[in-house]
């Protein structure tokens, strides 16, 4: 029981901390304002980043390539139907139409902090200073992975308070992960595999459909040359995330 504490304890401080690091952004509404494009260009590096160099070729480490490239495949396509669908019956906000690739963002974020939740409860079922090193390691990504994520919840239309809300519940999904991940113990394996693909497909449908076209519409030349900057920059973050076998 002393390691499902640590699991839970673990993965609330890890959405505490991104949840903390969010509100102290909201409040700076002038510079939210100047660096939201920025950080809409990380989120897309970022995305890209973490399917190409570690949710794919972690998910090729226990599955034939073959078939996580049929699963990428097919998440690519779910969540195209679920952005057509969304756009079909989207809600509107006080502010007017809010962008379906928001939703999508966020679903896609749910899913990699659930994946977040079973890798920080391996470590600790392993030994609890793993898990304290990848507590430490998954902060550092998450910390400017979840401050992106926010501001692609503003440009799509959200509400401030609204994006706080659901982003915050996305980041809760993590703790949701580490207890099925204490629970399946030995055999979260098996489950992890499945999901990296997905998680991957999302990331790259938002980041490929959604993101990166909102960029390009971007005209001034110093402007486009920083967006490119940012993307590179999201690449290189996503790097710093460590995933404990």
């Amino acid at each position: 029981m002393n390691e499902l504490f640590s699991i839970i304890l673990s993965t609330f401080t890890l959405s505490l901390i991104t949840f903390v690091s969010v509100i102290l952004l909201s409040f700076k509404a002038e510079l939210l304002s100047k660096i939201i494009f920025s950080l809409v260009s990380i989120a897309a590096g970022t995305m890209l980043g973490s399917s190409f160099l570690h949710l794919l070729p972690e998910a090729m480490e226990f599955l034939a390539p073959e078939i996580v490239l049929k699963t990428t495949l097919m998440s690519i396509l779910g969540f195209y139907l679920l952005e057509k669908i969304m756009h079909w019956h989207h809600p509107h906000n006080e502010g007017g139409h809010v962008h379906s690739f928001g939703y999508m963002n966020l679903f896609g974020d749910i899913i990699h902090n659930f994946i977040d939740g079973l890798i920080l409860a391996s470590a600790f079922v392993v030994d609890i200073r793993l898990g304290l090193v990848t507590l430490f390691a998954l902060a550092l990504h998450e910390i400017p992975q979840e401050l992106s994520d926010f501001a692609v919840l503003i440009y799509a239309g959200f509400t401030k308070k609204k994006a706080i809300l659901v982003n915050f519940l996305a980041g809760v999904s993590s703790v949701l992960g580490g207890i099925v991940g204490y629970f399946l113990s030995y055999s979260a394996e098996s489950v992890v595999p499945y999901l990296l693909p997905v998680a991957a497909g999302g990331f790259l449908y938002i980041a490929t459909s959604d993101l990166v076209p909102e960029i390009k519409k971007e005209r001034d030349y110093k402007k486009s040359m920083a967006a490119s900057i940012m993307i590179m920059l999201g690449v290189a973050l996503s790097n710093m995330i460590v995933i404990v076998r």
